[in-house]
């Protein structure tokens, strides 16, 4: 009997593991553009709610109710639990293979940000400078001339329009490189604007990251807007 229990314990295990599926690739499908009013609504539907840990989820619950599709909210709660709850919704999606680009809008924060999907990690945030080879570009002779005239010059989060998307190009190997600019501001969003630190995104043929790479920047514009002027 010893033999047809062990072939019913594989068949138990290989049963799990077929219930135990890949998420879908995210996609174009998942793209949705909330109503002028569905901040407020949700405002409204969920200020309340209790424990306010339970905010967000009860923000993504009015996603459905206000008509995005399941593609739309599952991205939506996944990021969540990647952020600790912020709510984040793909306003545009752009295909390329392995890895795809998302621009994602926050709409209760009114702000956006860009996100390279499908890869491994399947969500990476494009934003997050701590992925950056910034040791390698404060070290460039580019860096250093800079902070003569901007001593205070770093790197700051880029202002996505989710329109213009990242430049792709094949990597080593054969692999997959997204070449994304930030702004280099002189200490603060809103002080100087110091020109852009160029940097690769550089993914595995498989569409593994396998780090970030400084490639330039390019020169600081030649005239400055007075210093209480809004930011473009």
């Amino acid at each position: 009997m010893r033999k047809p229990l062990a072939l019913l314990a594989i068949m138990a295990l290989a049963t799990i593991a077929l219930g135990q599926t890949t998420p879908a690739p995210i996609s174009a499908s998942a793209v949705w553009q909330p109503g002028t009013d569905f901040v407020a609504s949700a405002h409204a539907a969920c200020d309340k709610t209790t424990p306010s840990a339970k905010f967000s989820d009860c923000v993504i619950n009015q996603m459905s109710k206000a008509g995005a599709s399941a593609a739309a909210v599952s991205f939506t709660r996944e990021l969540a639990k990647q952020t600790g709850g912020e709510v984040g919704i793909i306003g545009n999606y752009h295909a390329v293979g392995p890895v795809d680009i998302a621009w994602v809008q926050y709409p209760l924060s009114s702000t956006s940000g860009l996100f390279l999907v499908n890869g491994e990690p399947r969500i990476i945030n494009v934003e997050n400078l701590k992925l950056l080879d910034e040791k390698t570009m404060q070290q460039s002779f580019q860096f250093q001339d800079l902070l003569n005239q901007f001593p205070k010059a770093g790197v700051w989060p880029g202002d996505r329009d989710g329109q213009t998307w990242p430049n792709s190009q094949t990597g080593d190997k054969g692999g997959l490189q997204f070449v994304i600019g930030y702004p280099l501001r002189n200490g603060c969003l809103n002080c100087a604007h110091a020109g852009y630190a160029i940097f690769t995104w550089n993914f595995s043929p498989s569409g593994r990251l396998m780090g970030t790479s400084f490639v330039g920047m390019t020169p600081a514009p030649i005239s400055q807007p007075a210093p209480d002027a809004p930011q473009q």
